[in-house]
């Protein structure tokens, strides 16, 4: 599986964020390799920044 580089366009949204990161575990039994756990790093990292982007702070 190739890395996914961050888009340079618009956020993905969270939706295909955690599809993508459900890809990664599709059998349950897998053990992910060292690039598929780097990949799932920065898919974490990208939903961070999605998901503090959807909070707003109260008035």
């Amino acid at each position: 599986m190739s890395p996914t580089p961050p888009p340079d366009g618009p956020a993905r949204s969270a939706a295909e964020l955690n599809e993508r990161i459900r890809a990664l575990f599709a059998h349950r039994d897998a053990r992910l390799t060292d690039e598929q756990r780097e990949e799932y790093r920065r898919l974490l990292a990208e939903l961070r920044q999605v998901e503090q982007g959807d909070v707003t702070t109260a008035a």
